[in-house]
């Protein structure tokens, strides 16, 4: 372990150093970069591609599911989103010197408030290879630098990504240290990298809910946590079901592996007789498994649609596949109550045509994202702006949501006097 530690202080201190750099690189240094980043991953497709063909192969092997390989696969057009990626970070403005506030006290004094970079963030992540060019390019603009400590299932993937992060860094005349991964993959390195304190700024962890556990408990750094999406879809009774359905559907069966995925639909019991049936046969279609409550299984039997009985346990839970519960509840006030006590404040949908039922919606719920009358799936920083994400902090401390650009940057004081003394 102290052979362990050493190793991983000395990539930390590496990093610090660098971030020294970082900090005072101009915009269009920044930018020059990415845009050389995005170039070299164009250019280095086939050769990443190839890498995550045999991180596929063994994942495969060693019987990870559907929605597992598909948060590791990478296609061209993958690789392609990747780059499109880093290219719109680099258009976004950049935040760093950024007065957000600024006023001027009774004694003359001129206070503002500037942004600034976070420092070192070590992102610690399972099995989503494109994490490694989102994170690096989302820190690269912010002025921080990027450890990264992928999972040893993608690690010829992160590799391949990361020589192109150093080509395009070293070309554009910025430190390599800007963007790292970490070498090692074992459980070990990742428990020393969280004991250092004064080297790494804020860590991330971007994974299952095991991984996110063990970051929380042992972690003497900073951590915002991007924990589980147990995301809710109300069709509330003034809803549009033909909206409905096609909401419901995206929400649960576009990519049933992701956090912002639909993971319950609750229906409002006034329109449960008509809407249940329709919303179910839809996503029986997809294939998708339906678990339901006692008035769920007795309108979808006596309908003919497939359901299993819901144990308690199914109600919270992130299923990750093609699985959802389903519940009937009384009216909004049900709806509010079941997300209080089952969500995991990550996203949460109504479907309405009532501005009132919306309006409470989104005033009493709380989760990063509440959405009306569209889908869980655009809880996403590419999706909402942002370029791409670091993940979707859950933890209500510093940032709540998709961490873009500007939710890697703190805020200090700037104050300007003119011979001013406190009395």
């Amino acid at each position: 372990m102290s052979t362990t530690l050493e190793a991983m202080r000395e990539v930390a201190q590496r990093a610090k150093a660098a971030s020294r750099v970082m900090a005072a690189a101009t915009t269009e240094q920044k930018n020059r970069a990415l845009q050389r980043i995005a170039a070299e991953l164009r250019a280095r497709t086939v050769v990443i591609v190839a890498a995550n063909a045999l991180d596929l192969a063994d994942a495969k092997a060693s019987g990870k599911n559907e929605a597992f390989l598909d948060r590791l696969m990478l296609d061209p057009s993958r690789v392609e989103a990747m780059a499109k990626a880093v290219e719109f970070i680099a258009g976004l403005e950049d935040p760093i010197g950024e007065v957000t506030e600024s006023w001027r006290r009774p004694n003359g004094l001129e206070v503002r408030k500037v942004r600034l970079p976070l420092g070192v963030v070590l992102m610690i992540y399972e099995s989503r290879p494109n994490v490694t060019s989102d994170a690096a390019a989302l820190c690269l603009k912010s002025g921080n630098v990027a450890l990264l400590r992928g999972g040893s299932e993608a690690f010829r993937s992160n590799r391949a990504i990361a020589d192109a992060l150093m080509h395009g860094l070293s070309s554009a005349g910025l430190p390599t240290d800007a963007a790292v991964l970490v070498p090692d993959t074992s459980r070990e390195s990742m428990l020393a990298l969280l004991t250092l304190d004064g080297l790494i700024d804020l860590c991330i962890p971007r994974g299952g809910e095991g991984l996110i556990r063990f970051v929380a408990e042992n972690a003497r750094v900073p951590v915002v946590k991007h924990y589980q999406g147990v995301c809710h879809v109300f069709v509330h009774a003034a809803a549009d079901l033909e909206m409905a359905e096609r909401i419901v559907v995206n929400a649960k069966a576009s990519r049933p592996g992701v956090c912002n995925a639909m993971e319950c639909l609750l229906v409002d019991e006034a329109i449960a007789a008509t809407a249940l049936p329709r919303l179910a046969q839809a996503l029986v279609a997809k294939q998708v498994e339906l678990r339901g409550c006692e008035k769920t299984v007795a309108a979808l039997r006596s309908a003919g649609v497939p359901v299993t009985p819901a144990a308690e346990a199914d109600f919270g839970k992130e299923f990750l596949e093609l699985i959802a519960a389903v519940k009937v509840v009384p009216g909004l006030e049900g709806a509010l109550a079941h997300i209080a006590r089952y969500g995991s404040e990550h996203t949460e949908a109504i479907v309405t045509g009532s501005r009132d039922a919306a309006r409470r919606f989104t005033r009493e719920v709380c989760a990063s994202a509440v959405v009306v009358n569209a889908s869980t799936r655009f809880n996403d920083g590419g999706e909402l702006g942002l370029g791409a994400e670091v993940g979707i902090s859950t933890s209500r401390l510093h940032a709540f949501g998709p961490m873009g650009v500007r939710e890697l940057t703190a805020q200090k004081f700037v104050v300007e006097g003119d011979g001013q003394v406190r009395g």
